[in-house]
């Protein structure tokens, strides 16, 4: 992912941090996956086995897409935490303009 990529998807993901239409941190984009709340996933990059072993598999199972994006430091920042391994967006229109914005990096 180029920098301004990353740039571009961490500044939607922390307006949906403000407009609360993402969750994060693995146990909360398990259950909101879970209940067939979420759009789409973005991992950090950093992301451990063990966590990634976590939520991967689920969401696979769920056919929700899941974007391999920043650290979880920059994950993180973002949204206002000290860091995060997954982010989950609820919101379907975040969701399109974040895959508009990897668009040219995938």
């Amino acid at each position: 992912m180029d920098d301004v990529t990353r740039r571009k998807v961490l500044g939607l993901l922390g307006l949906g941090a403000r407009a609360r239409t993402v969750v994060s941190g693995v146990d909360l984009v398990r259950s909101a996956a879970t209940r067939g709340r979420l759009a789409l996933v973005v991992m950090g990059s950093d992301v451990s086995r063990h966590s990634r072993a976590k939520v991967v598999p689920l969401l696979t199972a769920k056919n929700i897409e899941c974007i391999e994006g920043p650290t979880r430091a920059e994950l993180g920042a973002a949204i206002g935490k000290s860091e995060t391994a997954a982010v989950g967006v609820v919101d379907a229109a975040l969701a399109n303009g974040i895959r508009a914005a990897m668009g040219g990096a995938r």
